[in-house]
């Protein structure tokens, strides 16, 4: 037969220090007790007699001077004083993760909360976790939930913190829970399922759903192993709980191809061993467990307040994340160590199975659990990486929160970034505030972590984009070539246009057909003008440009719309003594003579007519050669009627 063994069998990370410790004790103390089996495997526990461990079913029974091992499902509150009123010396094995239970319930009864723990009401670690409060109300499951819910009356009044048995299957919590939060709208969840346990169960789920059978080793008396059986038997049809290779039913087992194999989290791995050698002399299929070396080697692991860790994530609550971190503390990241952001939800910064770079806020070794945050390394590694883009001048982009004296601030990863005005890229006399809420590319050019204090500048990059730009530009320029500009300054005779990091000049002559005395008759600054190269220089890095469609000529325009006896709207642009120049279409003007400006005497046109003034005048002359055009404004007016006699 094929036989494939669950990655997960065997002891868990709390048996496995627990047993541990025992050992260490018997080599180091003369005769040390145990209250209690430590775990449950008589098989262990018959071995650690044979090493020197005596049992006792009492803490009365330890006397004075006595070295007394606690059980890793935990004892209560009592139990240690009793050991401590007798003058006996404690060894505590009990598992962080069962610890964690305990520090739960005793803080939510001093909160005037009601504890509640789902599971098994006769397990020790349950009747431990008793210990540690007056009042914990047990609850087996969703039925006893149910009852007691109907039963209580006020419900929805009841402050309730929920814990659950480490070894509690999830579908059992997670229907529990529905009926909970049903009736109770003051209710604090702390998913206390161990970690390893949740991954075993799920591994042999997994296995007992493609194999012909399942073996489950482990001691009648555990409770993860039962669960363990429970679970299998919904998956497979053919499933055999054992305590050692004794017990195995080797007949049922002959007709099988493929055979899964797991065990309770209290069974040695030299149990298993033997089990998986009694099954089949050849070499087993499939990921081998990890053995009892590795997990010591795990427990002797430390990790101190203060020390950078990576973890991986093994469980989210709605108060906080669970952490691997390869050692004997249980990592926790509270809620608020997670993130900056309140508006995200756990599950949005992290999944289960991320690795994580980890800050350890403060390490528990009674209780064996580390407290960590990711929003502290999040913080450092920003400050790592501000100032790596410092040093290697790499742009950043930062989104502008306010405005402050002398410049601006701008938000980069979380991390507050000064910009003076003089680098925001505005002109001097500006207004900082249209910087505020707009993202801008920055140049970090000062980082000081002793005062956490980050320079940076909008500027440095608008010139380095510029200069970019600018050698573009130089690189392909050539006379006819169009860009888009913008118009950035003016004088009297044109304009300054910028066409991507280069300015050229469009002269006042060059702006317009019509004719105008100042750029500002028809451009702004900040416009944007389409315009095309008229020259070039290179050396003296000049560019000349226009703006007027080279393509219409005015004369061909006029030429095509009037005719000789049309009246036309025309715009005076310019008084003379001897008549005015009037605009007929942009770039073509005509003559009215002094004479046909008005139907009486007139001493001069300005009597009459004002630059800029739009009149209707008639086209009486076109001389296409010299293309002159004569208009007359008195040709159209009525004629006056002489004085009477």
């Amino acid at each position: 037969m094929e036989v494939i063994e669950a990655r997960s069998a065997g002891f868990c990370f709390g048996v496995a220090r627990a047993v541990h410790m025992a050992e260490e004790l018997a080599q180091s103390e003369k005769q040390p007790k145990m209250l209690g089996h430590i775990i449950h495997n008589d098989h262990e526990i018959a071995r650690l007699a044979g090493l020197g461990l005596v049992t006792i079913a009492s803490p009365e029974e330890a006397g004075e001077g006595d070295t007394v091992l606690l059980r890793a499902h935990g004892e209560g509150r009592a139990v240690y004083e009793t050991l401590e009123r007798r003058g006996a010396k404690v060894v505590d094995a009990t598992c962080p993760k069962v610890a964690r239970v305990h520090r739960i319930v005793r803080e939510a009864e001093a909160e005037g909360r009601t504890p509640v723990m789902i599971g098994d009401p006769a397990h020790p670690e349950v009747r431990g976790a008793g210990g540690w409060c007056q009042n914990l109300k047990v609850l087996s499951g969703p039925e006893e939930a149910a009852a007691w819910v109907e039963t209580v009356g006020n419900a929805g009044e009841l402050a309730l913190t929920v814990v659950c048995q480490t070894t509690l299957r999830r579908e059992v919590l997670k229907k529990t829970l529905e009926i909970l939060k049903k009736e109770c709208t003051n209710l604090k969840l702390y998913d206390t399922i161990c970690d390893a346990t949740y991954t075993r169960q799920t591994e042999a789920a997994k296995l007992a759903a493609k194999v012909d059978a399942m073996v489950v080793v482990g001691d009648s008396k555990s409770a993860n192993t039962k669960h363990l059986t429970e679970i299998c038997r919904t998956y497979c049809s053919r499933v055999f709980q054992i305590e050692d290779a004794d017990g195995l039913p080797l007949a049922a087992l002959s007709e099988c191809g493929t055979v899964g194999l797991t065990a309770g989290a209290s069974t040695p791995a030299s149990i298993i061993k033997e089990v998986k050698k009694t099954m089949s002399e050849e070499k087993i299929q499939g990921e081998t467990s990890e053995n009892f070396e590795e997990l010591v080697e795990q427990y002797t692991n430390t990790i101190h307040t203060g020390a950078k860790v990576t973890g991986v994530v093994t469980a989210i609550t709605p108060t906080e994340v669970h952490v691997d971190l390869g050692c004997k503390q249980t990592g926790y990241i509270p809620i608020d160590q997670l993130t900056d952001d309140p508006t995200l939800k756990p599950e949005d910064v992290v999944k289960v199975g991320d690795e994580l770079q980890l800050f350890v806020i403060r390490v528990n070794d009674v209780e064996g659990y580390a407290t960590l945050s990711k929003k502290r390394m999040d913080s450092q590694k920003v400050w790592d990486d501000i100032e790596a883009a410092c040093n290697d001048k790499t742009v950043v982009e930062g989104f502008i929160t306010e405005e402050n004296k002398g410049g601006v601030v701008a938000n980069v990863k979380g991390q507050r970034v000064f910009i003076p005005a003089s680098q925001s890229g505005l002109p001097r006399d500006a207004s900082m505030s249209s910087l505020v809420k707009t993202k801008q590319k920055i140049r970090i050019t000062e980082v000081n972590k002793a005062r956490r204090r980050v320079v940076g500048s909008i500027r440095a990059v608008q010139q380095e984009a510029r200069r970019a730009a600018a050698a573009e530009v130089w690189a392909n320029i050539e006379v006819g070539k169009r860009y888009t500009g913008t118009v950035k300054s003016m004088t009297s005779y044109g304009v300054f246009v910028d066409i991507g990091g280069v300015d050229g000049m469009v002269h006042i002559t060059d702006l317009s057909w019509s004719r105008i005395k100042h750029p500002s008759e028809i451009v702004a600054i900040g416009d944007t003008l389409e315009v095309y190269v008229i020259s070039f220089d290179p050396e003296k890095k000049k560019i000349s440009l226009g703006v007027k469609d080279r393509g219409t000529v005015p004369w061909n325009v006029f030429m095509e719309t009037y005719k000789v006896g049309d009246i036309a709207p025309v715009r005076i642009v310019k008084l003379m003594t001897f008549g005015a120049f009037a605009e007929v279409v942009p770039g073509v003007d005509g003559l009215i003579h002094i004479s046909q400006i008005a139907d009486h005497r007139i001493e001069k046109p300005g009597d009459v007519l004002t630059e800029g003034q739009i009149v209707e005048a008639k086209i009486t002359a076109v001389d296409e050669e010299k293309q002159k055009i004569s208009l007359s404004i008195r040709a159209i007016l009525a004629p006056t009627p002489a004085p009477a006699e």
